[in-house]
């Protein structure tokens, strides 16, 4: 029977009492679900009455129930040829019809029933189901009236709350689905929706207890287990994801989908081979997944495979012109491979990502370099990291070599060390906006703007000077220069989202501290293993919370002999100050280091030392503790 529409048999008038008994037998047969027992009796009944209104109409609802959608409309269309005044069959002509992907007929027989029965709650939530195929947002009205009808109809307060997270009003979805819940406490796909409700509003802890309760009531639920995965991805913990990624996979092993998150895990973790694979399975279960040809791509990047990659994503772009995700991550892996004029373009993917960088509202038109701007004011606002604002900081003097006023909002540990460095370059604070400006422009836009090549790359040595008064009052803290001073950073700060890929811990560096130096922690956050190793070991002088903002982070940096950094934003204040740095580089590295080289063309002081094998800090340790010996006696 519909689970949706329901139905009530019509009296009849039968030839026999047997004939009546004999369908009574059937009906009870189907309430009990055993439908090929009911199929029968109501076939034996149509043979003695063909024209059986309650057999024809409850064998198509049996037809319907057992996945043969075309002959239930056949059989319900007969019976209601019959009789068309039963609000029943017409509802349930519409579930079949719907089915049949015939969402314009069955919204029509939706309304037909509503029209013979005006207080049908069941046909007001199917209808709504209707309107939501039809992409036609007043299907929250139908749900709406199925509840006034019927406020006890759980499934209607759960299709509420899917209408209302489509109109992106996921706190009241919430409240639609906790209705649900409350009337019939084991509605796992309630709970299924609420979570993904929770991962909207960014509740993903509550989100996991959601769906682990959708999963307890459905042990088979095969679309949680691959959500619940997407919500651990996001709370970091991908390897517990993959697990539940590879519970949805075991129950459903051609769930495109789960396949094709999984590759996305692994990626994360540094498997790309095995991501590889994932993504093949899912492309090969769904040829047209434009998501899964993405993270092949994502995946063939990490193996250093950039020409295999960018014809993953062109197939991705291919399938979805429009999969702003695909261009971002396409525009990476050219700039990883210096072909800077495509990727720069492709660049500008970013402003239209789910999560979009670079992208602020303003009356004045964006410039892109197309305008000449001599005479004019450009405000440049930051965008991304910390060591983003100093890299592309350069730019703004061949802006003002191009005769404009440049006005400039930076992130406010950045805008004391910013603020000294130039008369005519000013800055202003993270949120503030000139009053006046003739064009707006982020700053990772700027390199598209003023048509930067690898071979064009502004390479001036220094373009950050420490102030000298700060300068002053770190030397009196470091201990006196006896041997050469070295500073070292190790880890970043952990809301980046790569952080585990840049980032390691103290003790990878341990092996290199044996050289002569002093050694002087240029990290303001440590974290606590971190620092339990740092007071075991001594030897590291650490200011913490000391340093303060970026100022004082120069002046300290400005003291040293040579830096010794993984890829935060201390390489790039060390290169943009001209200091020596040698920078740590994961295997496949951030685009701007590009491949395979140990220079860089954004800073003349940096030297660069990449792992070559996945995960191996290992060997890059060694190589620089070889160097780092050679250099010191050299010296």
């Amino acid at each position: 029977m519909s689970k949706k529409g329901g139905f009530r048999p019509q009296a009849q008038n039968p030839t026999t009492a047997a004939l009546q008994a004999k369908f009574t037998e059937g009906l009870a047969l189907h309430q009990q679900g055993k439908l090929a027992d009911a199929a029968r009796i109501y076939e034996e009944v149509l043979q003695q009455q063909p024209n059986h209104f309650d057999a024809l109409h409850l064998l198509g609802v049996i037809a319907l129930q057992t996945r043969r959608p075309e002959r239930a409309v056949e059989l319900i269309r007969k019976a209601i040829g019959l009789n068309g005044k039963v609000a029943a069959a017409h509802s349930n002509l519409g579930n079949a019809l719907k089915n049949l992907k015939r969402i314009e007929e069955a919204l029509a027989s939706y309304d037909r029933a509503i029209a013979l029965k005006p207080d049908y709650a069941e046909a007001y939530n199917n209808r709504g189901n209707a309107l939501k195929d039809l992409k036609r947002p007043e299907r929250l009205a139908s749900y709406d009236r199925a509840i006034a009808l019927k406020p006890d109809y759980a499934e209607a307060h759960n299709n509420r709350g899917n209408a209302l997270m489509e109109l992106k009003r996921p706190e009241e979805a919430l409240s639609s689905y906790d209705r649900a819940i409350a009337l019939k406490p084991d509605y796992a796909e309630a709970y299924y929706n609420r979570s993904i409700a929770l991962t909207d509003l960014k509740r993903l802890e509550e989100a996991l207890a959601s769906y682990d309760r959708a999963t307890a009531l459905k042990p088979d639920y095969a679309e949680a287990y691959n959500n619940r995965g997407n919500a651990l991805k996001d709370l970091k913990r991908p390897e517990d994801a993959l697990a539940s990624y590879d519970r949805a996979i075991a129950m459903k092993p051609d769930y495109a989908e789960a396949h094709n998150n999984r590759g996305d895990a692994l990626v994360e973790l540094k498997r790309p081979e095995e991501a590889l694979s994932s993504c093949d399975r899912a492309i090969a279960l769904k040829p047209d997944f434009a998501e899964a040809h993405c993270n092949r791509g994502n995946a063939l990047t990490e193996l250093k495979r950039p020409e295999d990659a960018l014809a993953s994503y062109d197939k991705a772009i291919e399938l979805r012109p429009d999969f702003a995700e695909a261009h971002w991550n396409q525009s990476l892996c050219m700039l990883l491979m210096g072909r800077f004029e495509q990727g720069l373009r492709q660049y500008e993917w970013r402003k239209k990502r789910a999560e979009p960088l670079g992208i602020r509202s303003f009356p004045q038109p964006l410039w892109l370099g197309e305008e000449n701007i001599k005479g004019k004011t450009l405000f440049v606002y930051w965008e991304q990291g910390l060591g983003d604002t100093i890299q592309f900081y350069r730019y703004a003097k061949l802006v003002e070599a191009l005769g404009a006023k440049v006005i400039m909002s930076v992130q406010q540990p950045l805008r004391g060390l910013l603020k000294q460095i130039s008369p005519t370059v000013q800055i202003i604070g993270p949120n503030e906006v000139p009053t006046d400006f003739d064009y707006h422009c982020p700053l990772l836009s700027l390199p598209l703007a003023l048509g930067t090549t690898l071979e064009t790359i502004p390479a001036e040595r220094q373009y950050i000077k420490a102030d000298e008064e700060l300068r002053s009052v770190w030397s009196a803290r470091l201990p006196p220069r006896t041997k050469p001073r070295i500073g070292l950073v190790w880890s970043g700060g952990t809301v980046y989202k790569s952080d585990h890929d840049r980032s390691t811990e103290l003790k990878t560096f341990l092996p290199i501290l044996s050289t002569d130096a002093d050694w002087i922690c240029l990290q303001k956050e440590v974290r606590q293993k971190d620092l339990a190793v740092l007071r075991q070991v001594g030897g590291i002088t650490y200011f913490g919370d000391d340093v303060g903002d970026f100022s004082n982070t120069a002046a300290l940096l400005d003291l040293m002999d040579l830096v010794i950094t993984t890829d935060t934003n201390i390489p790039h204040l060390a290169g943009a100050m001209g200091k020596p740095v040698w920078l740590l580089l994961s295997y496949n590295p951030d685009w701007r280091w590009l491949l395979d080289r140990n220079d860089s063309p954004w800073y003349r002081s940096a030297r660069l030392f990449r792992q070559q094998q996945i995960g191996n800090w290992a060997g890059v340790i060694d190589q620089v503790k070889s160097e780092l010996r050679s250099a010191i006696v050299s010296s």
